[in-house]
């Protein structure tokens, strides 16, 4: 798979505060990646490095094959910024914007009016077109937000916090956007969020970053394997068969007012012989679930670890 946006040693200070200290990346093509990290990680310069706005103090940067660099007009042909916060010009209407954004471009006015076409159909905004985006919705201002992103044909796209302040029905449309924007046009997404269950949706890699330096790198199914902390946890129907149990299994942890053990998961041979040991046992059970270790418990471990 091509490699669409490579970095090498990038570092950038602010005085003498080091906020990005040698940061390696490799984002392959038709990809969603995504940087996570605290508030002060680095993220945001980074976003904003590679989309030229600001200039990193070291480092070696290629996006879509042209050097940053030597070629930041060709760099920010290539690519759109859909920031934390809205570019819509509240005034003027869905297809205004758009046709301003066209304008903006030098698409041409035939050109311009048939783009701000298809991106009002595509992201279900036809019938808002000639409203004033003041009076759209939150999901409806970060689809136009989106869609204005869209007028060039970028081929990498920055989201930063796409989802912020949208209700869980809206955040499930722009997910499902994304994903048609990678599958269906091929285009590469660098995703920033503070909503972990985002990126453990959308990305197909993820970087963590932590003052300044990337502490991690993978799949999110790499990084979740890098933590510790699996666990099953059973509620018992009566006490006498908590009691029989608790005095038994290996417990982490044990209530007796909710007659409920932890139980260390080491994989699916743990669960099998616990199953068959209540099972041979008639021991009743209530509730039964397993617990995996999820971006959460990945982010709080390796940025907590990083501090130290």
């Amino acid at each position: 798979m091509r490699t669409f946006v490579s970095v090498t040693g990038l570092r950038k200070s602010y005085g003498a505060h080091r906020v990005l200290d040698g940061i390696d990346l490799s984002i392959p093509q038709g990809t969603v990646f995504s940087l996570l990290g605290p508030n002060g990680a680095g993220k945001t310069t980074t976003v904003q490095i590679l989309s030229t706005l600001v200039k990193a103090d070291a480092g070696e940067i290629r996006v879509a094959g042209h050097d940053l660099a030597t070629e930041p007009d060709k760099v920010r042909a290539a690519i759109g910024v859909t920031g934390q916060f809205s570019a819509i010009d509240s005034f003027l209407t869905g297809e205004e914007n758009l046709r301003l954004m066209a304008d903006l471009l030098h698409l041409g006015r035939s050109r311009g009016r048939e783009r701000a076409r298809e991106l009002l159909e595509r992201f279900d905004l036809t019938d808002a077109a000639r409203k004033p985006a003041v009076t759209y919705s939150g999901g409806m201002r970060r689809r136009l937000d989106l869609a204005m992103t869209l007028v060039g044909t970028p081929k990498l796209i920055f989201l930063d916090e796409p989802t912020t302040g949208l209700d869980p029905r809206s955040r499930r449309t722009m997910w499902q956007i994304v994903r048609d924007l990678v599958q269906q046009d091929g285009v590469t997404v660098f995703l920033t969020t503070q909503y972990l269950e985002e990126a453990d949706e959308l990305a197909d890699r993820i970087a963590l970053l932590s003052q300044g330096r990337l502490v991690a790198e993978g799949t999110p199914e790499k990084l979740k394997r890098m933590v510790p902390g699996g666990h099953i946890v059973v509620r018992f129907a009566d006490p006498d068969g908590y009691l029989r149990a608790a005095s038994h299994l290996r417990a982490t942890s044990r209530d007796e007012e909710s007659l409920t053990v932890q139980i260390p998961d080491t994989g699916v041979s743990t669960l099998r012989k616990l199953l068959e040991w209540l099972d041979a046992q008639a021991i009743d059970v209530a509730e039964l679930s397993v617990h995996t270790p999820d971006l959460d418990d990945v982010f709080l471990a390796l940025t907590e670890e990083s501090s130290r």
